[in-house]
């Protein structure tokens, strides 16, 4: 047989080297092509960190839990980017509505991967083209909790191979049943390798670890029952036997472990303290007394737990956020008050047109889904008249007492605190940045306004879950403007929104106000 001889060029000769590198396996010499490919600084927890992920035993997923601002996207990624090379492409990031930009950008600038942000629009549109849009193996399938979780049965038809979880805190009541979104989800990705990502694993009870847990793998730990008579009665016990148990599948990087190479701007604690006024006193203890109240109308019974958790969070947030709250109440009873004979069922009826603020009703649901298990059907209650008659003039009265309070003495607070940071600031040659979290949005409106007539005219943007402010318009159109026909847009308002406040914080304003939507990602 006559041997035949190819050249090849310096250039494909290079080209053959990296595809046989693709192939090889195992180890660190697994993740050397993705080390080789990632266009970022990477240090060692975080190679160690994709390494654990992509060698546990446990087949069924791991939980990364570094602490804040270690790189738990950065070392998700290398893991995408290695089941990438190795032709393992049937990928999924489930993560908060606002963060599937912040993902995409990471994977396409980071790790050269092409993402697919799908959502319904994306997704009508590709099966109007005859394409399954979860289907691809082309791209990075990323989708919100809310999308997942409604397209369930769709997503339970592929066979992925590998979920990441982002934010997987949020889904720590997945194991119950009246969590619906937690549960839709566990149940769409069953079965499938996951890798979840949070940084709060464990914030108030080990339940919580529990129901992470039970996302991975439901065979872990067994019944909740079972893992709450093993470990959360028995204290700290068995914390040894926990920490053994969770090893193969849970590792967290503190930040005191990476100090050595990672350099921290030092944190300087500087507490403004403050004492109610009289008035602010009084308004507190009068509203408590309300609360306990068996009687109120407008806090339905079966929903009392719930509706007297947000007031308590709205009251300590400010005392125009809970004024409004008042007014809001007190117009419903006025209105069932009136068309008493259309709402026999009362109680729904007001639980229904309950107007809370998104943000603050996302954070108690949180909390609240831990209890809402043991609430129980009440029946109804007729209606007093003069109970309910005396209850609206008492509603009326908080409104009134909480808005003439005016400038309470916790705004005060934090324009003193504003000035000493910002005097700080100047003397470290740091930048002039503040981010300020609200707990509701009127209380985040009322200091947007305080703050531009305290001398911080157009230098405060305000950010929260709906980001439909006329400020936040403005800010939107020039950000789009500035980015047109580049790949920094995708044409998605709510995504690019949030890109463009952040931006904008960034580059021009001083401060940056936010309401809990502000924390994630």
């Amino acid at each position: 047989m006559k041997q035949q001889t190819i050249l090849i060029t310096d250039y494909h000769a290079k080209y053959f080297a990296h595809e046989l590198l693709l192939r090889k396996g195992g180890g660190i010499e697994r993740l050397s092509r993705t080390l080789h490919d990632a266009q970022v600084e990477l240090n060692p927890h975080q190679v160690d960190a994709a390494l654990f992920a992509l060698r546990s035993p446990l087949s069924k997923g791991v939980l990364l839990a570094d602490e804040v601002g270690l790189g738990k996207t950065i070392e998700a990624g290398l893991v995408l980017c290695q089941l990438w090379a190795e032709q393992r492409r049937h990928l999924i990031v489930v993560c908060p509505a606002a963060l599937r930009t912040q993902w995409a950008h990471e994977l396409k600038e980071k790790f050269f991967l092409e993402p697919l942000i799908l959502d319904w629009q994306v997704y009508r549109e590709m099966e109007r083209q005859g394409k399954l849009p979860f289907e691809t193996k082309r791209q990075i399938i990323i989708c919100s909790y809310q999308f997942a979780a409604k397209m369930k049965d769709q997503i339970r038809k592929v066979s992925w191979n590998l979920a990441v979880i982002d934010e997987a805190h949020n889904l720590r009541n997945a194991y119950r049943p009246n969590n619906v979104m937690g549960s839709n989800i566990k149940v769409a990705l069953e079965g499938v390798k996951k890798l979840l990502l949070t940084a709060t694993p464990l914030q108030n009870s080990l339940m919580e670890l529990y129901g992470l847990t039970s996302i991975i793998d439901d065979n872990i730990f067994g019944e909740p029952s079972q893992f709450r008579q093993q470990y959360v009665t028995q204290g700290d016990t068995v914390v040894d036997d926990l920490k053994l148990r969770i090893g193969p599948f849970v590792q967290r990087t503190l930040r005191r472990q990476v100090l050595e190479y990672v350099r921290y701007t030092s944190r300087k604690p500087l507490t403004v303290p403050f004492t109610p006024s009289q008035r602010e006193q009084e308004l507190y203890d009068a509203v408590s007394v309300y609360l306990q109240r068996e009687d109120a109308y407008g806090i339905p019974r079966q929903h009392r737990h719930l509706t007297a958790l947000i007031l308590r969070k709205l009251l300590a947030s400010s005392s125009h956020a809970v004024a409004g709250t008042f007014t809001a109440i007190r117009l419903r009873l006025e209105k069932m008050r009136n068309e008493v004979s259309q709402h026999p069922r009362w109680q729904e009826f007001l639980a229904g047109a309950q107007e809370w603020d998104e943000d603050i009703l996302q954070e108690v649901l949180e909390d609240f889904e831990a209890e809402v298990e043991d609430e129980v059907e009440i029946a109804e209650p007729s209606i007093d008249r003069n109970v309910l008659d005396q209850e609206i003039l008492d509603l009326e009265r908080f409104a009134l007492w909480a808005n003439g309070i005016g400038i309470d003495t916790k705004t005060k607070a934090l324009l003193t605190a504003l000035e000493r940071g910002f005097e700080q600031l100047e003397l470290m040659g740091a930048p002039r940045k503040a981010v300020i979290f609200t707990e509701s949005r009127r209380t985040q409106e009322y200091l947007f306004s305080f703050l531009e007539a305290q001398g911080f005219m157009g230098k405060v943007v305000l950010f929260n879950g709906s980001n439909n402010s006329p400020q936040a318009g403005l800010i939107y159109q020039k950000w789009v403007e500035r980015w047109k026909g580049t790949d920094r847009a995708t044409g998605q308002p709510k995504i690019d929104t949030r890109a463009a406040l952040i931006d904008h914080f960034r580059d021009e304003a001083e401060i940056f106000l936010a309401t809990e939507a502000g924390s994630e990602g």
